[in-house]
């Protein structure tokens, strides 16, 4: 029997729209965490330099314009609505809008495909807070990670193949793969799958890039890390790209395809982190360098999308290329497994780097 649901939320991080914007926006990311105001201030400097202006709010609006035309064409009768956590268009404003327009139940895609607290859990948190701030509240039905549906691995190959033809033409031959993902404390991928499956986003992150790699025709890569912070005596995830950059210069490496698997679109961290700092460092080495597009305005992810939802409604076998957990829908913000994608005992007091996971 097919499931009956009434619209779609696009659910995200959110980001600053002005430059009076960054400091509250930075606000509420960190509400809780203990974060000193001169960490706020250097991250801030990261938006300012933009303009006070993150692109990941009108990334997911074009995201949503792609799906309501992929919705169109299937015929799926469902309005799309968007909400963010941090900053406006926030999740409870949005359901609250919901519920006044009769909406009785939706599918929530988060705008992130991995487990673990911040790519997953925190998630879940948005939903329950959003469905307690509204009476009546719509029933909200999160959708399941993606990081290695077809249509998502195939985006990024094609974006690899790209990046390498960017290059110049006698250094495509010889171009060092390499992938990145938004860094975690140790301690956090550790408690970021079932209580007796440890380190699942890293190795989520890891297979995903293993299915790149080899979906663009590569055997070998590396898999490094991005946007780490906190004080130095909290193990986070490395190699971060910037050193590893360094190490493959060492190695004679003269050209590299940096992939921010970790990430959907290209928002505030992808440009400061890859786009500035990283390129900057690739051209002070004497290393082409060249930077694969992320998949969100790729017509696949629409499609991925569509994909999500038809898998959904017609309780379907999902598509998917390995056998990596991946966790399931979940409803009103219920956790997948119990105990799963836990917070270590100590939260640690920092702010992201650019603070768009």
């Amino acid at each position: 029997m097919a499931r009956q649901v009434d619209a779609l939320l696009l659910l995200s991080f959110g980001g600053p729209e002005r430059p009076e914007d960054v400091m509250p926006f930075l606000e509420n990311v960190t509400r809780g965490r203990g974060v000193p105001p001169e960490r706020l201030a250097e991250v801030a400097e990261h938006y300012l330099h933009f303009g006070g202006v993150s692109p990941i709010n009108a990334l997911n609006r074009d995201i949503i314009k792609a799906i309501e035309a992929e919705f169109a064409a299937r015929g799926i009768d469902l309005p799309v609505y968007f909400g963010n956590r941090n900053w406006h268009p926030m999740v409870e404003e949005t359901v609250e809008r919901m519920r006044a327009d009769g909406i009785g139940s939706a599918l929530v895609f988060p705008t992130s495909a991995w487990g673990g607290y911040s790519g997953c859990l925190q998630y879940h948190e948005d939903i329950v807070r959003a469905r307690a701030a509204v009476s009546d509240a719509p029933e909200l039905v999160k959708l399941r990670q993606y990081f290695d549906h077809p249509l998502f691995i195939g985006a990024f190959a094609d974006a690899i193949r790209a990046a390498v033809a960017e290059l110049p033409e006698d250094k495509r031959d010889s171009v060092r793969l390499v992938f990145t993902a938004h860094s975690v404390p140790v301690s956090a991928d550790v408690a970021s799958g079932p209580p007796a499956e440890e380190h699942l986003y890293s190795r989520q992150v890891a297979e995903a890039a293993r299915l790149c790699a080899a979906a663009s025709g590569f055997d070998d890569y590396d898999l490094v890390w991005q946007s780490r912070s906190g004080p130095p005596q909290v193990p986070w995830l490395d190699p971060d790209i910037v050193d590893h950059l360094d190490a493959l210069a060492e190695r004679g490496v003269d050209a590299v395809v940096v992939c921010p698997v970790g990430f959907v679109s290209d928002h505030l961290e992808v440009i400061w982190d890859l786009d500035n700092e990283a390129k900057e460092r690739a051209a002070e080495l004497g290393m082409a360098f060249a930077r694969a597009a992320t998949p969100g305005p790729d017509p696949r992810f629409a499609q991925m999308v569509a994909d999500l939802v038809d898998e959904y409604r017609a309780a379907a076998a999902p598509a998917r290329l390995s056998d990596i957990t991946a966790l399931g829908c979940t409803v009103n913000g219920a956790p997948c497994v119990v105990g799963c994608c836990a917070l270590p005992p100590r939260r640690p007091a920092v702010a992201p780097a650019s603070a768009e996971l």
